[in-house]
């Protein structure tokens, strides 16, 4: 176990670190409940903040630490800006500011990162139907959980009119509309999450989850803040690692300077990986899932305690 960097225990206070949430989430996701225990044991004081309670006092923590601040999306500007005023915060705020808009794909893509093809709707303008029939997912560019997700079969003159309903309401609304092909691959073989946390000698490979598939046709709302999904445990494979590693290798800054990262892949349609969300603000870490996560995620905070 590493020690926590607070030199003479006896004169020096323990050092205090902000786990951020909403306040659907006051006591923490249930999830990230389980790093709390770990984090005693290393000599970490740790407690939920609610990230838009303006009586907390984010300057007297040592470490803040993005979790489920999931209520942001309709406020992603004043999000941003408070971010901009916290000291301390992890991932930085403008990774922050880059990952919270989906349009990041876009630029990952331009790098040469396999990705999910992606066209994008701005707001007012017209959107014209892909000429390649199939399913199609619509979705906009700022959101968390699957909300505001639909699938749509656009062979069916009904879906094709929701679909095009569905841009224009985001549209209304001011948000960035974009749209993927639908991959099959995903009704059997699921989404592969990644995670990542932070290690001596950077990011580190922690564990991987599966997720079964969520969308089941068009966009009728979800109650609450996410879709529910099936989620096990699953083994990454070397091409999935590797697709990682090119992804993670574009992150604005590096990918040093991150205290976790979660990288969504899917099969495509030859069945090699392709990126389908890269997570670096508010992912859930499933740390329930692997043996071992927890304290994975607290030595990652002890390392960047360490270098602060």
């Amino acid at each position: 176990m590493t020690d926590p960097p607070t030199g003479n225990r006896s004169t020096r206070r323990a050092p205090r670190v902000a786990l951020v949430t909403c306040s659907r989430f006051a006591d923490l996701y249930s999830d990230d409940q389980l790093v709390l225990a770990p984090l005693a044991a290393r000599g970490v004081t740790a407690e939920a903040a609610v990230w838009d309670d303006p009586r907390v006092d984010w300057a007297r923590y040592d470490l803040v630490v993005l979790r489920s601040p999931w209520d942001y999306t309709p406020r992603r500007d004043e999000f941003v800006a408070w971010a901009r005023t916290v000291p301390t915060l992890a991932n930085p705020v403008d990774v922050v500011e880059w990952n919270t808009d989906k349009r990041y794909l876009g630029g990952l893509a331009a790098a040469g990162v396999p990705t999910v093809p992606t066209s994008w709707v701005e707001p007012g303008a017209h959107w014209v139907l892909p000429s390649t029939p199939g399913r199609y997912v619509v979705k906009p560019t700022v959101s968390v959980g699957s909300q505001d997700t639909g699938r749509y079969d656009l062979t069916d003159p009904e879906h094709r009119e929701l679909a095009v309903g569905h841009v224009r309401r985001l549209s209304a609304a001011g948000r960035v509309a974009m749209i993927q092909p639908y991959l099959a691959a995903v009704d059997t073989a699921g989404e592969t999450a990644l995670l990542f946390v932070a290690g001596p000698d950077g990011l580190t490979f922690s564990h991987a989850i599966r997720k079964g598939a969520m969308l089941d046709g068009p966009d009728l709302g979800v109650e609450g803040i996410y879709r529910p999904a099936e989620i096990s445990p699953r083994t990454a494979t070397d091409v999935q690692l590797a697709v990682a590693a090119r992804v993670l290798a574009e992150v604005p800054g590096g990918p040093q300077r991150l205290l976790y990262a979660r990288v969504d892949l899917i099969p495509g349609p030859d069945g090699a990986p392709v990126l389908i969300e890269l997570e670096l603000t508010e992912p859930s870490l499933y740390l329930g899932y692997a043996d071992g996560a927890p304290d994975r995620l607290a030595d990652a905070v002890l390392t960047h305690l360490t270098r602060r």
